[in-house]
């Protein structure tokens, strides 16, 4: 179910302990459904937010899940017991945590995403809640090797994105998203891990590119355990 996992713990670890767990699951789950998605609450033990994800930057701020479900490509929560929810399949999934206080990001950064900088937004909003030091995990996406694109539109996000200029292994126009999102990070004052994985190439996760209609989504995931 997770390709990846890793858990920080509070600091200062607050009376009754505590940790942050990130995750990036794999294309054993598939999570376009809530079925997916109610398995890998059982798996978290936590309710998990959603987001109706449009390639916007709007951003919004959660106590827990609702049955309105935002329309936003980032939340932001300072709520235990919830956890942070964005799907994808090449899109660059994006988790962000500040461990000391206990606030918490996650931002889906496809290419208009990236262009209008989500993760940036994200990283604002999260300090509106008190977060001060802000660690990132870049989740597995489809890579600028692989992600081939007019060169119009190569050259309109680079424009706004220079780290997104990249070529395909077979040399032509490609955009680099990760690289983007690594640039708008650091730009943000923000480090951040790169979880390897281009997704069109490792079948360990879902594709749009690859699969066309039939992808499924896998998901990248934050929560104060």
């Amino acid at each position: 179910m997770f390709a990846f996992r890793e858990s920080v713990d509070l600091d200062p670890a607050p009376r009754d302990g505590g940790r942050v767990e990130v995750a990036f699951t794999d294309a054993s789950l598939d999570l376009r459904h809530d079925d997916g998605v109610a398995a890998l609450e059982r798996a978290a033990g936590v309710a998990i937010a959603r987001l109706h994800q449009v390639h916007g930057d709007a951003v919004a701020i959660v106590d827990g899940p609702s049955a309105a479900v935002p329309t936003a490509d980032g939340q932001v929560t300072a709520s235990r017991g919830v956890g942070l929810m964005v799907r994808v399949a090449d899109c660059v999934p994006v988790v962000l945590a500040d461990a000391a206080v206990g606030v918490l990001g996650a931002a889906h950064a496809g290419r208009r995403g990236v262009e209008l900088d989500v993760v940036t937004r994200t990283v604002e909003r999260m300090r509106e809640l008190g977060a001060t030091e802000v660690r990132g995990w870049i989740g597995p996406h489809v890579c600028g090797r692989c992600y081939e694109v007019p060169a119009a539109m190569r050259d309109e996000v680079a424009a706004a994105v220079p780290a997104t200029y990249a070529e395909t292994s077979w040399g032509t126009p490609a955009l680099d998203l990760g690289a983007g999102v690594v640039a708008q990070l650091a730009a943000a004052g923000v480090p951040a891990s790169v979880v390897p994985g281009c997704t069109l190439e490792d079948p360990t996760f879902h594709s749009y590119r690859r699969d066309g209609d039939a992808a499924g989504r896998f998901a990248g995931l934050v929560w104060l355990a």
